[in-house]
């Protein structure tokens, strides 16, 4: 007894040290036991997630059957979200995430688990029993597990210490927009639509800082200018099929009321470039500057910005 109690302490002790790295989500829409099942089937549907009331994903969830994991009864997830990956969108300290979950049958009876981590940057071993060892690097572990009928939401605060505190993240609330704004905030993504032609220095712009491009890899294989040779052109939504979405903070999201907000305005210019390096090059760049929704923010001089 008196060692599993110096084990416990020892491995609070080291988790006290420990550095939050990352907080980890993990969501599924089922039905089945999974306290006595090896698996257990998800619900058909989707879900949408929000962070700080900004959405930031829709997920498709098919109906499959999936396993239950481990001691703790864990079930595979259909939505994982490590929210360290999430970038500008996350603030440093608080935090909320709400995942809303719409199942193909409205009239649909299940159940839906929601489990959250920390994750830390060390290892520590807690002495679950007489026999075994767990060695972990999450804490703050715990599980919202509920029956639902119809639509069912989840919402938890989180702290991400390890976020990047940007200068937007202090402008000012927009709580609503005139028909200036509206207009301005139209002129930024047609601007964006138009930036894809040579010289191409207002895309370079737009693509530097961003980790997952190879600038001047793109800019000396010159696949910009062999898209654009091919026929590629970027079309954008009229100010009367744009949604604009306030969300209680700086950020207001741009989207398009039906369809995509960016779109090649030939689809078949890709297929006319033959080499198949250009072409992923091409691809690539245009899911970074063209992605479904533009983020803006309004600087306290008034003055608007993509954020991302």
């Amino acid at each position: 007894m008196r060692k599993s109690i110096v084990a416990l302490l020892l491995f609070w002790s080291s988790v006290a040290m420990a550095k939050v790295i990352n907080v980890e989500f993990k969501f599924t829409p089922f039905v089945g036991d999974p306290v006595k099942a090896k698996t257990v089937e998800t619900v058909p549907g989707k879900a949408l997630v929000y962070i700080n009331n900004i959405p930031i994903a829709e997920k498709d969830v098919e109906k499959k059957e999936v396993p239950v994991l481990f001691e703790e009864r864990e079930i595979a997830p259909s939505v994982w979200l490590p929210v360290q990956s999430l970038g500008p969108v996350l603030r440093k300290g608080k935090n909320s995430i709400r995942i809303q979950f719409e199942p193909a049958d409205p009239k649909a009876q299940y159940r839906a688990q929601l489990r959250w981590a920390s994750v830390t940057d060390q290892v520590a071993k807690a002495e679950d029993s007489a026999v075994r060892i767990r060695e972990t690097n999450q804490t703050g572990e715990g599980v919202d597990d509920r029956k639902a009928s119809g639509r069912v939401v989840f919402e938890r605060d989180f702290v991400a210490d390890f976020a990047a505190d940007l200068p937007w993240h202090h402008y000012p609330a927009v709580k609503s927009l005139s028909d200036d704004d509206r207009k301005a905030l139209a002129r930024i993504v047609k601007e964006r639509a138009d930036s894809f032609k040579p010289d191409f220095t207002v895309a370079y712009k737009m693509l530097e800082g961003n980790r997952n491009i190879n600038l001047p890899g793109i800019k000396k294989t010159r696949c910009l200018n062999k898209g654009y040779a091919a026929g590629v052109r970027v079309g954008s939504q009229p100010l009367d099929q744009l949604d604009f979405v306030t969300t209680g903070n700086p950020e207001v999201v741009v989207r398009s009321k039906t369809g995509a907000l960016f779109f090649p305005l030939d689809p078949n210019a890709l297929d006319r470039i033959k080499e198949d390096e250009v072409q992923m090059c091409v691809m690539m760049v245009f899911s970074v500057l063209y992605p479904p929704r533009l983020v803006v923010v309004r600087s306290a001089s008034g003055k608007w910005e993509v954020a991302y």
